[in-house]
C-alpha cells in the first residue's frame, strides 16, 4: 500500500475531466498541472466503451470537443488529432461534422497520451471517500482509498464519473446472468456464443435501447429479437437549431439563474433533445432494416409499442426468463417468455451514490451546486468537491453531454486558481 498527496484529484477520466485536464494544462499555471491526477478505473480510455459499434456516430458536432469553444488554437483540438493521425484529409471529405464514435474515443485516449504535466493512474478504481478535518471538523481535505490499498489525499475533488445504471424495479430480482444494462453491453455480450439461438428483449426507446436493439442482429445471428417502448413509437430527437441554442456554454448562465420551477419546465420541455429520442440518420437505418427483413420474409425482430413490463421472474426449472407485458391501450397482461433482457434504461436521476455517501459523511442534508460547479460545504473551508456531468437540475441540460466541456473545464480551473490565491494549500 502506498500513500500520496496531491492537489487536485479528479475521479474519472471521461471527456469530463479529460478537458478539465486539457484546460488545466493550458492555464499557464504549471503548479497546479504537476499536482493534479486523473484516476480512471479502466486500464485505457474509452468513450462510451460499451456502445462502441464501429457504424455508431457521435449526435454532436466535433467542433464541441474537450478544448475548441474555450480555445480554438488549442493543440488538444479533435482537428489537430486529425491531422497528427495523418486522417485530417479523409476526414473533411466525408463531409460530417459527426464523427464514428469509435474515431471520438480515438481521440480521448490521444490527448490523455498528449498531457504534459497532469498525470492518468489506470485501474484505479475508487471504494471509498472520507473528509479529513481539523480541529473545529471543518473539512480541509479528503482522503481516497483505491481497490488495491492504496490512498491519496487532496485538497480538491472533482468527480467526473457519470451517473449509476438505472435498473427498472421488475428487473432488479432477476439473476445477473440473465441481465444486461446498455452500459455493459459489448462487454457481456462479448461472453455469449454467437451461434446461441437465445430469445432476446431490449427494454427501452430511446438511443442505447435502439443500437442494442441493431447490433444484437449482428452479435446474435441466430437469435430473436423482441423490443419493448412503452411510448407510441420510436421518435427522432428534437434538431431544431432554435432549440440546439440551448445547448450553447452561454445558456448555463440564463438556467442557473432561473427560479427552480422554471427551470424544470426547461428540462421538461427538452426532453426530446437528448432523451427518448434517436438520432434521425439511425432511425432510418433502423426502420429500413425492418424493412428488409419483412419484405424478404427473414423477420427476427418485432417491437412492441405503447406496452410495459410489469413483473418478470425466473423459473430455474424452465431456465427461462417471463415478462409479463401490459398493453397500455387495452389493460391486458400477457406472458413473454425469452432468455435474455437487455436494458436501455438510463440512467439513474439522483446524484451518483459515491457522491451522496460523501455528501453523508461531510454532514450535508443538501446536495446544493454553486454556478462553478462545486459543492456548498456550508462552511468556509479550503477543500473543495466538484461535480462534473450530473448537475442538469442546475446548469441545464447540456450538463451531461460534451456540448458544455470546453467552458465548463474553464469555469472550474478559474475558481481552482481563485481559490489558490486566496486560501492556503492544506490537504490534511
Amino acid at each position: 500500500m502506498t500513500d500520496h498527496e496531491v492537489g487536485v484529484l479528479a475521479i474519472g477520466a471521461g471527456p469530463a475531466n479529460l478537458a478539465l485536464a486539457a484546460a488545466i494544462e493550458e492555464s499557464g499555471n504549471t503548479e497546479l498541472a504537476d499536482s493534479t491526477l486523473l484516476l480512471e478505473q479502466a486500464p485505457d480510455i474509452k468513450w462510451q466503451r460499451d456502445l462502441l459499434m464501429p457504424w455508431a456516430r457521435s449526435q454532436v458536432s466535433f467542433l464541441k470537443d474537450l478544448v475548441t469553444l474555450r480555445n480554438p488554437r488549442s493543440k488538444y483540438s479533435f482537428l489537430n488529432f486529425l491531422h497528427d493521425q495523418g486522417r485530417l484529409d479523409q476526414f473533411v471529405n466525408l463531409g460530417t461534422f459527426h464523427p464514428f464514435r469509435w474515431e471520438f474515443s480515438d481521440y480521448l485516449q490521444w490527448v490523455a497520451t498528449t498531457l504534459e504535466h497532469v498525470q492518468i493512474r489506470y485501474n484505479a478504481r475508487v471504494t471509498t471517500i472520507d473528509p479529513l478535518h481539523d480541529h473545529s471538523h471543518t473539512p480541509t481535505g479528503w482522503h481516497v482509498t483505491l481497490d488495491n490499498g492504496d490512498t491519496i489525499r487532496t485538497r480538491d475533488l472533482v468527480i467526473g464519473a457519470g451517473r449509476d445504471p438505472h435498473i427498472p424495479r421488475p428487473f432488479t430480482h432477476l439473476p445477473p446472468d440473465r441481465v444486461i444494462h446498455s452500459s455493459r453491453y459489448r462487454t457481456r455480450i462479448s461472453g455469449i456464443p454467437r451461434d446461441q439461438p437465445l430469445r432476446t428483449v431490449v427494454i427501452g426507446g430511446a438511443q442505447s435501447a435502439a443500437e442494442m436493439f441493431y447490433a444484437l442482429h449482428d452479435n446474435l445471428p441466430h437469435s430473436t429479437i423482441t423490443m419493448i417502448v412503452r411510448s407510441i413509437g420510436l421518435q427522432n430527437y428534437q434538431t431544431s437549431k432554435f432549440i440546439n441554442e440551448l445547448f450553447f456554454p452561454s445558456f448555463v448562465d440564463e438556467f442557473h439563474d432561473s427560479p427552480p420551477e422554471i427551470r424544470a419546465q426547461v428540462l421538461d420541455e427538452m426532453r426530446l433533445t437528448n432523451y427518448a429520442g434517436l438520432a434521425p440518420p439511425f432511425l432510418d437505418e433502423l426502420y429500413t432494416m425492418l424493412y428488409r427483413q419483412r419484405i424478404l420474409g427473414t423477420p427476427r425482430a418485432t417491437i412492441h409499442t405503447m406496452t410495459e413490463v410489469t413483473h418478470a421472474h425466473y423459473d430455474d426449472h424452465t431456465d427461462t426468463v417471463t415478462l409479463d407485458l401490459k398493453d397500455r391501450r387495452t389493460g391486458k397482461t400477457t406472458p413473454l417468455p425469452c432468455d435474455l433482457v437487455l436494458l436501455g434504461t438510463g440512467y439513474d436521476t439522483r446524484m451518483p451514490a459515491l457522491v451522496r455517501d460523501l455528501a453523508t459523511k461531510t454532514g450535508l442534508p443538501h446536495i446544493n451546486v454553486t454556478r462553478n460547479y462545486r459543492i456548498d460545504l456550508g462552511r468556509t473551508t479550503t477543500a473543495a468537491i466538484y461535480l462534473q456531468g450530473v448537475n442538469e437540475a442546475t446548469h441545464g441540460i447540456a450538463d451531461s453531454l460534451i456540448s458544455v466541456l470546453a467552458q465548463r473545464s474553464h469555469d472550474i480551473t478559474t475558481d481552482l486558481l481563485t481559490r489558490r490565491t486566496t486560501t492556503p494549500r492544506r490537504a490534511g
